[in-house]
């Protein structure tokens, strides 16, 4: 689902008044969407276009490659290896490799923000993964939102089901892992 502004909310992020988005709306400079009810609000979308920052409906296709350590570095050729063969045999062009070492747990990694950025700019249309946990460690559930909202797609090439309790199992046991190797 497309996030969506109020006439105030929107006319606050561009500079503009509520007034001057409904004459513009009137004139057809900036048309606004229509709720059921009759009510006008804009989309993240328009946001963008507004703000010259809309990119076409191609955008990229990047594959986000991670490990935690030095020690799992070779792991990081191996995920290169798996995915680079999914996209070939799914005849994905890959535009953009971004290879990490850095933990899950981080959520201010350079690389992923610029990723994160493009997603927002709409300039990307595939996000490719190994695993669900190279992205982030946890909360994979907001992020695959927030990609669904910009319209990014996310591709899990080994995407393993996992019931709610083995997946909690797992989710504790990385926890403790992580704390125990700081103690």
């Amino acid at each position: 689902m497309m996030e969506t502004y109020r006439p105030q909310k929107f006319g606050e992020l561009i500079g503009k008044s509520v007034s001057t988005l409904q004459r513009w709306d009137r004139e057809g400079i900036l048309k606004a969407h229509r709720s059921p009810t009759g009510r006008r609000y804009y989309t993240h979308d328009q946001l963008l276009e507004y703000l010259g920052l809309f990119c076409d409906e191609q955008g990229k296709n990047i594959v986000d490659l991670r490990v935690s350590t030095m020690a799992q570095k070779p792991d990081l050729k191996n995920q290169k290896a798996a995915v680079a063969c999914y996209c070939q045999s799914h005849n994905i062009q890959v535009d953009d490799w971004v290879e990490e070492i850095a933990s899950g747990l981080n959520y201010k990694r350079p690389k992923l923000s610029r990723i994160f950025e493009d997603i927002e700019l709409g300039r990307v249309k595939k996000l490719i993964i190994a695993h669900k946990d190279r992205l982030v460690r946890f909360g994979f559930e907001w992020f695959e939102g927030f990609c669904n909202r910009h319209g990014t797609k996310i591709i899990i090439v080994n995407g393993e089901q996992l019931s709610p309790e083995q997946e909690l199992v797992t989710d504790l046991l990385s926890i403790v892992h992580i704390f125990s190797a700081r103690i």
